[in-house]
């Protein structure tokens, strides 16, 4: 990923990753629709790519400036997320 970019909705995207892990992506789908930044965007892309519908996570991945790479692992890509989540949101001591 890119340079670190905070999210308002960190938390809702931490439930929708464990949503995917979960196997239940229109659940993590109902959970980032609506948000409106590029980690929400990213996210987003992953739930269609989970779901099978690549062209419209190809649609997100673009949005959130991220090239969707169809031979990485799903389970790598949240990994990366949930990593990077929270480094970049964490809360100062």
């Amino acid at each position: 990923m890119t340079g670190p970019v905070k999210t308002p909705h960190a938390q809702q995207l931490a439930d929708a990753i464990q949503r995917l892990v979960a196997n239940d992506w229109p659940a993590a789908h109902a959970l980032v629709q609506d948000l409106d930044d590029p980690i929400a965007w990213r996210v987003h892309g992953l739930v269609h790519r989970v779901e099978g519908d690549l062209a419209n996570a190809g649609y997100w991945y673009d949005k959130a400036g991220v090239t969707m790479d169809a031979a990485r692992s799903v389970e790598d890509e949240i990994s990366e997320l949930r990593e990077y989540l929270l480094l970049t949101n964490a809360k100062p001591d």
